[in-house]
């Protein structure tokens, strides 16, 4: 399979000197009468005028004689090439894409929207011409095709799968690095250079967003209460340990319990606690 190979070509300078004295030539030549020197040299004025070729800088020129690669100039400037070339200008600067967010469904099978943006340069003009049929088109299909790939080998969050290492919402920087990856895998053929890929939207989908939202709103209760239960226990502990290391008051068994129970209410209730003054003994 052929590679891309650079070229440099003729300075156009050159070549516009040479069509200065052609059309000189040719102007003298019908001037002296000598007919057939001044056609000759104005059909090589005409011809010559034909192969001027800019290439500005970074952006590169793809050159083909009859079916055949002859070859990719890079090196900006003015140049003179073969007028029967057929060229193609294919710009080296990076580019952006960033995509519109599309709806697929992650590893558990919730629908999620999910959206990536894109940096990319064409490496290789020979594969970026020959190998695919339209390099941009085939940036945009691959590209929302990796995505939708990446979206299913990951949950959203590890709600539901807690054995998830990995998860889109939470995952960062591994989550991007497999996202670029798949990406440079796709695009290689087609000579694209990958500069960067990521996720820049990811969100539930409209249908289940709001029974997601509470489900996450739960999630949240739960885990404060086990730290808040969690803490009242300690503090529990702590009392009952204190108390009965500086002997302030013997407890018995039943009233241990009670003073569990009362602690434990006002530690982990929601609301302040409004407090009854008892004004008989401890035990009435």
């Amino acid at each position: 399979m052929k590679q891309e190979f650079s070229v440099k070509p003729i300075s156009g300078y050159v070549a516009l000197l040479m069509a200065i004295m052609f059309i000189g030539g040719a102007i003298a030549g019908f001037a002296f009468g000598i007919i057939w020197l001044g056609i000759v040299l104005t059909l090589l004025f005409i011809i010559t005028l034909t192969g001027f070729k800019v290439v500005n800088p970074n952006s590169s020129s793809v050159m083909v004689l009859f079916g055949a690669y002859k070859g990719t100039i890079k090196e900006n400037g003015f140049f003179w090439v073969n007028p029967f070339y057929i060229t193609r200008i294919i710009s080296l600067r990076a580019r952006n894409f960033n995509s519109d967010p599309i709806k697929v469904n992650d590893k558990i099978g919730n629908p999620i929207k999910i959206g990536l943006v894109l940096v990319w340069k064409v490496a290789d003009t020979f594969k970026s011409v020959f190998e695919v049929d339209d390099f941009q088109h085939f940036v945009l299909v691959q590209s929302d095709a990796a995505l939708r790939k990446l979206a299913g080998l990951y949950p959203y969050d590890n709600f539901e799968d807690h054995e998830a290492v990995i998860a889109l919402r939470s995952g960062g920087e591994e989550v991007n690095r497999e996202l670029e990856r798949e990406i440079k895998e796709r695009l290689e053929m087609a000579g694209i250079n990958v500069i960067e890929a990521r996720i820049n939207y990811i969100a539930y989908a409209e249908e289940i967003a709001n029974a997601m939202l509470r489900r996450q709103q739960a999630s949240a209760v739960v885990s404060a209460r086990f730290k808040i239960v969690e803490g009242a226990v300690s503090m529990v502990e702590m009392a009952l340990e204190q108390l009965s290391n500086k002997k302030i008051v013997e407890l018995d068994e039943e009233k241990k319990a009670a003073m569990v129970s009362n602690l434990m209410v006002v530690l982990c209730g929601d609301k302040d606690v409004t407090p009854i003054v008892n004004t008989g003994t401890l035990h009435n």
